[in-house]
């Protein structure tokens, strides 16, 4: 199991729910990818409204304009893991946005296998 405390870099991807990598939706190759070059971890958060470079907003509250939501990836780990990891990103992201920001980790805990409920 990975430990992380203390300072880290967070990195957020944005891009389009409908946005794809080889017939796959980008959000899930770049949390496959994350996974597999071993970082801490990531989480994937779907949008409700937005807009990007391209000024068009996007929203669920439209149906004709909610086919392509913003979908946000963060991921978390030392400075040095995820900019080992850019370099993927760089590949797979053509349009979106990257941003990197310091933080600090206070707690990264993960449960035992088979176990779901920490106050039992």
């Amino acid at each position: 199991m990975t430990r992380l405390a203390g300072r880290a870099l967070r990195v957020t991807i944005l891009v389009g729910e409908s946005d794809t990598w080889h017939h796959r939706p980008l959000y899930s190759e770049i949390v496959h990818r994350a996974h597999e070059a071993g970082l801490a971890g990531a989480s994937v958060f779907r949008g409700i409204e937005g807009f990007g470079a391209s000024s068009l907003v996007h929203t669920s509250r439209l149906l004709s304009l909610s086919e392509d939501l913003p979908v946000a990836i963060l991921i978390v780990d030392t400075e040095d893991r995820v900019r080992d990891f850019l370099p993927q990103l760089d590949a797979l992201v053509t349009e979106g946005l990257v941003i990197l920001d310091d933080c600090e980790v206070i707690r990264y805990a993960g449960r035992e296998s088979g176990k779901r409920d920490a106050g039992a």
